[in-house]
Formats: C-alpha cells, structure tokens, sequence
C-alpha cells in the first residue's frame, strides 16, 4: 500500500527510481489517500497533461494534505496567485501577459548574458584545484542570470536564495513538518515584502527589465495587479533559481558516474543538446506534477471521478521502459527524438525552457572546456535534499585536474 510517506524516506531521497519502479509495476492509478491516486506511467501522465478535463485545484490539494485552515497560510496563498495554479482562462490571461513580458526582454540575447554569468563564475572559480561544482557554479549562474532578468542585484538573489529553497519545499508530495511549513510561511512572507519593494520602484522609474515589463504589460485592455505581478515574480525566480541549478548538478553526477558517456561528450562537444535531454530525462530536477480531475475522466481502465487529484511522477514516467529501451542507463545515442515529460506538458508546459535549456547548455560545455579533466571528490558521499519534487543535491565537490 503506497502512501505520502512512501515518497519521503532517506532512502527514497537518494535514489527515487527502485520505488518508482514498484509504483509503475503496481498499476496504472494508485491510491495514496481518499480521492487521491499517483501514477509513474509515461502513457498516462502524457495524456493526463494535454487533457483539458485534468486542472489546477491548488487549495483543495492543499486541504488534503494539511486541512482545511492551512490554506489560509502566506506559502500556499502565494503559490496559488501564480498562474502556474491556475486553469483558463485565468491562466490563459496570466499566462499571455507573462510571456509578452518575457518576450519583450528581447530573448535573443539570453545566450550572451548566459555566456557571461558563466564566464564570470569560471573567472571567480579560477585556478583553484577544487571547488564546489553546486556552490560556486550551478547554484549562483541561474540565479544571478534571473536576477539580471528581473533587475535586481545577484547580492539580494543569493540572500533571497535561501528563502526561496524554503518554499519550494512546500511543493511536496509528502507534507512538511510544522518547523518546516513554518519556514516555508516566512519565506513566503519575506519574498512578497521584498519584490513589493521592488514593483512599486519600478512603476516610479521603469526599466528594461522584467518586472518593468510586467507593470506595463497590457493585452486588450487587461493588465496585471500588484498581487499577480509579484506571486508571479516570485515564480519566475524560484523557477530560475533551483530548478536549474539542481538539473546543472544532477547531469554532472549522471556523466561522473557514466565515465563513457562523459568521454564522449569531451570528445564531441556537439553532442551537448542531445546529451541535455537525455540527462534531463535520466535524472531530472522537477519529478512531480499534481492535477485534477475537472470532471468525470477516462483513461485507459480507469475512470477518474471529478475530484480526484493525481500526482504524476515525471521522474519515473521518464524511466519508463514502456516507452524507453534500458531506462536506467544513460544513453546519447537515442534515435530520433527522445520524449521526456521533464518540463510537463499541455497549457501548462515550461514558459522557461527555452531559458533552461540554455542556461543548461552553456553550464556544461563552458565547465568541461575549462576543466576537461575535473573529477568528483564526494560522489559515494552526496546528499541529496529531502524533497520528493526537485530533486538536486546539496554539494557536488570536483578536483579540477586528474591526479
């Protein structure tokens, strides 16, 4: 019998896919908790994300696993203004004015501001003999590239990086113990105090930034409140910030422990987009998404009553062997194009990818070009967050000569 707190061992935390493998072989639809099922079949999550009968009921969600008066709290409040839990057409208006702001920060010059977080952390790293890959490389270069997106100063992104762990916390599958809802609550509130500040001195003197665009962004007459414009805000930075960084680390330890691989990918640096996806889909960052059932929906057997909320688990849809040939092992020369489930799918597909994506391509080629000979130190020793969603590692230390 599988429940919340199936998915919140040790051992679960370090290696995810043995448990994955025993939900998917279990059955399609499991139960979890009244009118809640989890599921690992890539079949199923696929169809589920382009279903439009399956939706956002963020709250109800919340009430299931924490009653009824948590839903009141500052982190699941500010996590249901975003438009990432809401459904159309809030989410379709929310959704257009967003991506006509990100549009409007000019996304053909992404790859030059990426370069040059890069270069400038690689600069700062220098000749050390060793670092910390997560620390010093992976953690700051998404978060400092959002925070030149947004115009704030990577100082106040790295101090309100803490914070911003803190929250993501509460995006869990298994509940959060009161010390930890507790600070995912402060982190909430400390986040809204800070981008506040921030929107109301961008409606004084706008710039060329995010935020900026979002306070004048406008279609058809519809614009964005200050209440969505910085739970949404919020969003952006906690997307640009951990997700990201944890993919950068955990392609990292994949290629570490897959040594063939990593030589092939030194040998031809063009193998890198390839090797992207397939790292993302052998051990992504993001391994839940959560709707529910709008109305009564069918699905292969199974019927899902209105109501239902199903917890998807990207990680193991993405080891499917349903629909991968030797899942468990990393492969770049998968035919054609690899299907992965690591940025969702439907209306709710990453708006960030193409940044993550990016982001992601130049962490790894400009680290190897650097460091072509860089090995890990604490491989047998990681620790791995005690989260069940983003899964990522707390430090990944490397040598950056061979000995």
């Amino acid at each position: 019998m599988m429940n919340f707190a199936s998915f919140s061992s040790p051992a679960f935390f370090t290696d995810p896919y043995p448990i994955y493998e025993k939900v998917r072989e279990a059955g399609p639809l499991l139960p979890v908790a009244p009118n809640v099922l989890v599921t690992g079949r890539f079949e199923i999550i696929d169809a589920l994300l382009r279903d439009r009968r399956m939706g956002k009921t963020y709250l109800q969600s919340v009430s299931v696993r924490y009653g009824e008066a948590a839903t009141q709290y500052p982190v699941f409040q500010a996590l249901s203004r975003t438009f990432l839990m809401m459904n159309p057409p809030s989410h379709t208006r929310l959704r257009t004015l967003l991506m006509k702001a990100f549009n409007a920060k000019q996304i053909e010059k992404l790859r030059e501001i990426v370069e040059m977080t890069s270069d400038d952390l690689l600069a700062r790293i220098g000749s050390k003999a060793e670092f910390d890959l997560v620390a010093e490389y992976a953690l700051p270069l998404p978060v400092e590239i959002i925070c030149r997106l947004l115009g704030i100063s990577p100082a106040d992104g790295l101090k309100l990086g803490a914070a911003a762990s803190r929250l993501i916390a509460a995006f869990d599958l298994a509940p959060l113990d009161e010390a930890r809802l507790a600070e995912a609550n402060e982190a909430a509130l400390t986040l809204e105090w800070y981008f506040r500040q921030v929107v109301e001195q961008r409606r004084a003197s706008p710039g060329d930034d995010i935020i900026s665009s979002l306070v004048s962004v406008e279609d058809d007459g519809a614009t964005l409140s200050d209440e969505e414009i910085i739970s949404n805000v919020i969003l952006l930075f906690i997307a640009g910030h951990e997700t990201t960084s944890n993919m950068i680390g955990n392609a990292f330890i994949a290629l570490f422990r897959q040594p063939v691989q990593l030589l092939a990918l030194k040998r031809d640096p063009a193998l890198i987009p390839k090797a992207i996806t397939e790292c993302m889909r052998y051990d992504s960052s993001v391994q839940m998404v959560v709707r529910t059932a709008l109305e009564d929906v069918a699905i292969g057997d199974a019927t899902l009553a209105r109501g239902t909320i199903v917890f998807m688990l990207v990680g193991a849809a993405n080891r499917d062997p349903a629909v991968f040939a030797h899942p468990d092992q990393l492969d770049f020369s998968r035919e054609g194009n690899v299907p992965s489930l690591a940025f969702g799918g439907g209306i709710h597909y990453c708006l960030g990818a193409r940044l993550a994506q990016l982001e992601i391509e130049v962490a790894i080629g400009a680290l190897l070009s650097r460091f072509p000979d860089m090995q890990p130190t604490n491989l047998d020793q990681l620790i791995w967050h005690p989260r069940n969603n983003l899964r990522g590692v707390e430090s990944l230390r490397v040598v950056t000569a061979a000995a």
